[in-house]
């Protein structure tokens, strides 16, 4: 196994947070128990083909009934923080009108168990499950959606504000509006390149009236939003190759946070988009602009853009994932030093990465996963080097706390450093929470 870095290698300041992160969609199940109303991932898992293994979501991890377990397990690995989503339709059935009080209740009793164990709370508001009722009505491309999420945001906050210490609007817009509405193949499943610039756009603009409205309401617990972004790197050296490396870029990384810390789209991106470019109304992107007091980074590895053949993910002679994804932990440095140059950003935060391995439990009763265990450390090491050049960090989270229903994938990818059993739901720490745990302590240890 390569080195690993230890607590004499990689030291972190005291007030940085180490935790584990979900979503509600892919640990839960209990898909319409006590009055929680169908997510468009509901729908979407009943499309033929639309997952892999034509698994859904109904059962999961049951984490739903096993919460409580699952909050010792968090316990004993020694983190300080869980990041949860909420499912929208669990406390809001329809989106709108009335509320589900046995789905707030269980997140209540979540937060709840979280703090008795000394473990922070990071709420997430909106991990993709959106009610089907609103997308029966137009869903995100929609400004009506727009206004349910705020009134979802505050009636959260209400009930939440006072104990969580983190509240996320959105995880990964990217994803919701790229392989949801303009490749499709994720829920809702639809192709639409101009439904899909609209639909980010009022993704971006929830999220600011969100915060205007959670401020206003003095919530005191921090904001943000969740982006997923990596490094694009051209295939080679043409121009062609660096051209369309730029304009992915666009498209990943400025078309976010451009409007969110400069209070415009790119240039480059709207010219591209021509006619399919998103309806922008006079106050909008003031709104956007919505001051955070933390920026959630997705990162999982760079991208390699090419703009004849697609890029040989295993030509670069490095390890790849069973996601099919190159470890590059480099490009994570590379990136959290590109966003305190380009933007005014407030503190970062690491919200995910991990590692889908294909893992197996062996005789002696563990999963011996040298592979996540080498990601993590690398990662790990790529954000103290991101902080020694000056990058202002916040916190690190794995993802993922346990194996769960990786959304198209179905059940057949594992990013969880524990290992679930979907047939019995036992639980396994594997080699990757163990070494997790021990370097946790090591950290303690020379604080």
């Amino acid at each position: 196994m390569q080195h690993l870095p230890d607590s004499s290698s990689t030291s972190f300041p005291p007030g940085f947070v180490w935790g584990v992160a979900t979503s509600a969609f892919q640990i839960e199940g209990a898909a319409s128990a006590d009055g929680k109303g169908p997510s468009i991932w509901d729908s979407f898992c009943r499309q033929p083909g639309a997952i892999a293994d034509a698994s859904n979501g109904d059962i999961a991890c049951e984490h739903y009934q096993r919460w409580e377990q699952d909050l010792d397990l968090i316990a004993g690995l020694g983190v300080d923080a869980y990041r949860f989503s909420v499912s929208w339709p669990r406390v809001r059935p329809s989106g709108s009108g009335a509320w589900n009080e046995a789905g707030l209740a269980f997140y209540e009793r979540l937060v709840d168990g979280l703090l008795a164990r000394g473990i922070k709370p990071y709420l997430t508001l909106n991990h993709w499950d959106l009610p089907q009722a609103l997308q029966d009505i137009g869903g995100w491309g929609s400004r009506e959606t727009v206004q349910r999420f705020v009134e979802y945001a505050c009636g959260m906050a209400a009930r939440l504000g006072d104990r969580v210490v983190s509240i996320a609007t959105h995880n990964e817009p990217w994803v919701v509006a790229q392989l949801g509405h303009e490749s499709g193949v994720f829920a809702p499943g639809l192709k639409d390149r101009k439904l899909a610039a609209q639909v980010s756009h009022h993704l971006l603009l929830s999220h600011g009236l969100a915060l205007q409205a959670l401020r206003a309401q003095g919530c005191k617990a921090e904001l943000g939003i969740v982006l997923n972004l990596s490094p694009m790197h051209p295939a080679s050296d043409a121009a062609a190759d660096r051209a369309k490396a730029r304009l992915e870029d666009g498209r990943l990384l400025r078309w976010y946070m451009d409007p969110l810390f400069k209070g415009r789209y790119p240039q480059d991106v709207l010219d591209e988009l021509g006619g399919d470019a998103p309806a922008v109304q006079p106050a909008d992107m003031q709104a956007i602009t919505a001051a955070m007091d933390f920026l959630g980074v997705n990162y999982y590895s760079r991208s390699v853009v090419s703009a004849g053949q697609p890029w040989d993910v295993h030509s670069s002679g490095r390890e790849v994932t069973d996601m099919g994804w190159e470890v590059y932990p480099e490009g994570l440095t590379e990136l959290l030093l590109r966003l305190q140059r380009d933007y005014p950003v407030p503190p970062l935060f690491v919200t995910e990465n991990g590692g889908a391995f294909k893992d197996v439990l062996s005789a002696d009763g563990r999963v011996h996963d040298e592979g996540r265990t080498r990601y993590i450390a690398a990662h790990i090491a790529a954000v103290a080097e991101a902080m020694r050049q000056g990058v202002r960090m916040g916190g690190y989270m794995v993802w993922s706390l346990m194996d769960n229903f990786e959304w198209a994938s179905g059940y057949e990818k594992r990013f969880g450093i524990v290992h679930v059993d979907y047939a019995s739901q036992q639980r396994t720490l594997k080699d990757s929470a163990r070494w997790y745990r021990e370097f946790l302590q090591q950290q303690r240890a020379v604080r």
